[in-house]
Parts: structure tokens; C-alpha cells; sequence
């Protein structure tokens, strides 16, 4: 054989291989392009692609969003928040001058009285007079009329009756009461620190018509005067008193009983004389 049939059969090879080696190439790219495909399933489908969450852009927080959103440490109190407290409202000067310088409507005069109210009041009064005094015979009487004569003035006659009342039964106690001096001053003397004053007075001047030259019973009377606010009767009694027996006077300077009395010039010299 030739050189040149040699080297023809060479290059119709050559290019034989040539164009196998092609194929190869291009039947591998296919594949490599077929393995870059998704797989699928067995079951035949494509595996579900997971879902991509969206970046949302965020604000950075807050000091105090930061204490509210962090988690309380155990065994700490979170601190209680204050309560706003509302503010007074402010007062214009105006209108607190207007609020005192308004005139205000004086209440309606009560209704004059008719005449058989006048005149229960009068006798009322006289009678509530001896009551206080001790005389409970005349105050007895004096309510009783009254309550007979004015019964349509119901206000008056119902206290009316209650003194009443109050007067038979000091009466009805007088039967039991002590015969001799010495017992009724101290029968008085529980009266008076009971705060029973009238009962204490009528007491002391029972005491007084048995025994009158008695300095301690006029001491007594005096104090009681004076708890009823008898002043003028008082100093007469502690007069009377300091004469019969001077060193009572130590006891009046300190006694409470006398109280209403030492505003009185008279007390001062009765008292005091003396004093250095």
C-alpha cells in the first residue's frame, strides 16, 4: 500500500473518531443537563419548596419598650405605675369676691305669735322659774294650769307636762327623805357632785332651816348656786360661810364648784383678803 492510501485512511479515521468523540460530548452535556433538572418524587411529584419568610424591616425599640417587653426576673416586683392625680381647678378671684360679696336672702321671719301662745309661754316661763329655784309646790301649780288653760298649744303644754311630771315626783320623794341637818347636807353633797344641782339646792335649804348657823351647809349652798349660775345668791351664801367659819377660805380658792365666780371682784376680796 501506498503512502497515500495510508494517510487517507488515517484522516477518514481520524475524522470517524472525531465525530464519535462528538456525540460522546454532546450526548454528555445533555445528561449533565438532565441531572440539573429537580428530582421528583417517588410518587411522581415535586417536593414542595419551602416557603421563604419576608425580611420586614424593623425599628429598633425603645428603653422603655424594652423594660415593658422583657420578661420579669423572678422574685422582683415590677414597680406599680403611678396614678396621674387631677389637678385642682383654679378659682378666678372674680368669682370668689362675687360669692362674698353677694347679698344672701335672709330666712323669712316666723310667724307672729297668736295670743294664747304668748301667754302660755309667759306662764311657762314663770313656772320653769320656781322649778329651778327648788319650789316645786308653786311649779307644780303653775304647770298645771297651764296645761289646763292652753292645751291647744301643744309644744308648751307637752314640756309643760313633763315638768309636771318631774315636780310630783320630787314632791312624792320628799316624804322619804332625812329629818335632821347633818343628813340632808349629805344627801345634798351626793346631789351636787352627781351634777343633780337643783335637787342639791332644795337639799341644803331644808338643811339650813334646821341647822342655820351651819358654815359648812352655806358652803355648800354657794357651790351649788353657783353651778346654776345664781351668782349674786352665791356670793351671799359664801359670804356667809367665810363669816361663820374664816378658814374655808383655803377651800374656796381652790374649789371647782366656784368656778363661775372668779370673775367677780367681790370673790377676790372675800377669798384673797390677806393673801401675801
Amino acid at each position: 500500500m501506498s503512502v497515500s492510501t495510508k494517510r487517507s485512511s488515517s484522516r477518514s479515521g481520524s475524522r470517524h473518531l472525531s465525530a464519535k468523540i462528538r456525540k460522546k460530548v454532546l450526548a454528555g452535556k445533555k445528561s449533565t443537563r438532565l441531572k440539573t433538572a429537580t428530582k421528583r418524587s417517588p410518587a411522581g411529584k415535586a417536593p414542595a419548596h419551602k416557603a421563604t419568610k419576608a425580611k420586614v424591616k424593623t425599628r429598633p425599640l425603645t428603653a422603655k419598650k424594652r423594660a415593658s417587653v422583657a420578661p420579669a426576673k423572678k422574685g422582683v416586683k415590677k414597680a406599680a405605675r403611678p396614678v396621674p392625680t387631677r389637678q385642682p381647678q383654679r378659682v378666678k378671684l372674680s368669682q370668689v369676691r362675687k360669692a362674698l360679696t353677694a347679698k344672701k336672702t335672709p330666712p323669712p321671719p316666723p310667724p307672729p305669735l297668736t295670743h294664747d301662745e304668748a301667754a302660755a309661754l309667759r306662764l311657762f316661763e314663770q313656772a320653769h322659774k320656781e322649778f329651778s329655784r327648788g319650789h316645786f309646790v308653786e311649779a307644780k301649780s303653775q304647770f298645771r294650769s297651764l296645761v289646763e288653760k292652753y292645751p291647744n298649744v301643744s309644744e308648751v303644754a307637752a314640756r309643760a307636762r313633763t315638768y309636771l311630771n318631774v315636780a310630783e315626783a320630787r314632791l312624792r320623794s320628799d316624804l322619804a327623805l332625812p329629818r335632821d341637818a347633818d343628813s340632808l347636807y349629805d344627801r345634798g353633797v351626793i346631789e351636787l357632785n352627781r351634777g343633780e344641782y337643783v335637787a342639791a339646792q332644795e337639799l341644803f335649804e331644808r338643811a339650813l332651816k334646821r341647822e342655820p348657823d351651819a358654815a359648812h351647809i352655806h358652803y355648800g349652798l354657794a357651790a351649788t348656786r353657783a353651778r346654776l349660775g345664781a351668782i349674786d345668791t352665791a356670793l351671799a351664801s359664801l359670804r356667809r360661810a367665810l363669816d361663820l367659819q374664816p378658814n374655808l377660805r383655803i377651800r374656796a380658792q381652790r374649789d371647782h364648784d366656784l368656778t363661775a365666780l372668779h370673775n367677780q371682784p367681790e370673790f377676790e376680796q372675800l377669798v384673797f383678803t390677806g393673801r401675801s
